[in-house]
């Protein structure tokens, strides 16, 4: 049998066909446009990625036995505000995850409503991305538009919609709505009755590897499938991509340095820290996870590369950089602020420490040893909450430099495991999709069969001392420059 892992991302959907021994078929990847009708403002149209993800489903499987596809599943972009009247119409474009119009509304929730009491409902503190803002400043700015809202969807779960018919969505992304209590994976009464929802406004909640329908007849016939191809409920991107490189099971980690960084903890338990440092979000496999995720990661090495040096010769400046955790100048990567687990939009970037001596290969090593510090500041949030962590995955294409990999085994002080195979929330989704039509019993039984390791980097006792010493050096900046960095936004 074959199963579609779907890919719903901000600039393009990304189809993935697999075997059900994990062997992929192909991959096929279709754009999109997105809108900035205002400054700050980042919205889509929903109908682009269905029209997209057709093209996609087509040309995924125009040289294959179709009547062998047993199930889609999907990972997607979080916290996007899809809204439907009466007749499942999109009644405006989708406000996205990247969207910063509802600093108000954010600010109104965490403020007015309280940290604590949103963290009671939901193990969260609101941000500016997530969805319950979205539908505070709609009903605030728009409210004809809130007026006729019969069903609120996320992105990836109103593509399942219109393949199925059905109004469905899982835990992991519905936690990323400040709407779910994520700790008993229901729809929070309080949330609700604070955003003037009603629960027949919201879907069902299903866990990520349930079946929530079946294709469309007339779906089915355009794109020449059967129409007992399952529908499975998916994941969230973050989610979906942790089972891609096989992170379940109790204090599984990945590290992922892509543009953002984010570190991913898997927990059998439910757990959520006090300071709000990280996400408390429901994990794909129906247990939890802690998340943290930086704004910069892999963005602020290509910043400093071809923007500041003017050069894409990134293995190259890396080639100076002698024995780890010598280097005396320190980077704060705090181009775009920071989410976890500052929560500060005036954090900024700086470097600390250059003297005479100091070269650009020094500043060069800042960089990757500052992203992997902030890294670092969270895991150390995920271990004060008495989760134990023996090796960590590393993707992303921070993730292809073997320096790099090395420096996050001394820095974190693990083996960091490189998956043989990474296609991030696309191959997440097949494996759920699999899961969900039988062909393996448990996220984690897919997980033992499929997810292979193609390189282990083991931590080097010298380096970790010193980068030990070094780290708790830096973990004092932030604090000392803190007051300084709001100065400079006026």
């Amino acid at each position: 049998m074959y199963y579609i892992g779907v890919d719903l991302g901000t600039s393009a959907v990304k189809l993935l066909l697999m075997q059900a021994d994990g062997t992929i078929e192909k991959i096929v990847s279709k754009e999109y446009p997105i809108a900035f009708p205002h400054p700050g403002w980042s919205e889509q149209n929903p109908e682009d990625w269905y029209t997209e993800s057709i093209a996609g489903l087509l040309e995924l499987t125009q040289e294959i036995d179709k009547s062998q596809i047993g199930g889609i599943s999907f990972g997607g972009q979080m916290h996007g505000l899809v809204a439907l009247d009466e007749n499942d119409v999109v009644i405006r474009p989708a406000i996205l995850w990247n969207d910063g119009r509802t600093n108000k509304e954010t600010d109104y929730l965490n403020q007015v409503i309280g940290k604590e009491t949103l963290t009671a409902y939901t193990a969260n503190i609101a941000f500016a991305g997530f969805t319950a803002p979205k539908i505070l400043w709609m009903k605030e700015n728009e409210p004809e538009n809130f007026a006729r809202i019969r069903k609120i969807m996320l992105p990836k779960d109103y593509l399942a919609y219109k393949l199925s018919g059905v109004h469905s969505t899982d835990t992991s992304d519905a936690s990323g709505m400040l709407l779910l209590d994520v700790k008993n994976r229901k729809w929070s009464k309080e949330m609700m009755d604070i955003c003037g929802i009603t629960e027949e406004m919201l879907p069902k909640v299903y866990e990520s590897y349930e079946v929530t329908g079946t294709l469309l007849p007339e779906v089915a016939k355009v794109l020449g499938f059967p129409e007992t191809v399952k529908i499975i409920a998916g994941a969230g991107d973050n989610a979906a991509a942790a089972v891609g490189t096989g992170t379940v099971g109790d204090g599984a980690c990945n590290i992922s340095l892509g543009t953002s960084g984010t570190i991913f903890i898997s927990s059998k338990g439910f757990t959520v820290d006090s300071k709000n440092a990280l996400h408390a979000f429901c994990h794909a496999d129906g247990t939890w996870h802690l998340m943290g995720c930086m704004l910069s990661a892999a963005s602020c090495n290509k910043w400093w590369m071809e923007d500041i040096l003017g050069t894409d010769d990134f293995a190259g400046a890396q080639k100076g950089i002698g024995e780890l955790g010598k280097n005396h100048v320190y980077f704060l990567p705090y181009l775009m602020g920071e989410r976890s687990p500052l929560n500060d939009t005036f954090a900024r970037s700086c470097f600390i420490g250059m003297t005479m001596d100091s070269t650009r290969t020094d500043m060069v090593q800042a960089v990757l040893e500052g992203v992997t510090f902030a890294i670092r500041d969270c895991y150390e949030v995920a271990k004060s909450q008495g989760i134990t962590v023996e090796a960590t995955k590393l993707c992303g294409g921070g993730a292809k430099s073997k320096l790099w990999r090395q420096m996050v085994a001394d820095i974190m002080n693990l083996p960091v495991l490189i998956p043989a195979v990474e296609e991030g929330p696309s191959m997440g989704g097949a494996m759920l999709a699999a899961v969900g039509c039988g062909e393996y019993a448990s996220v984690q039984e897919a997980v033992d069969a499929i997810v292979k390791t193609a390189d282990t980097v083991m931590p080097d006792p010298e380096a970790v001392a010193r980068y030990e010493e070094r780290y708790q050096t830096f973990r004092k900046l932030y604090p000392a420059l803190k007051a300084v960095f709001p100065e400079m936004a006026e």
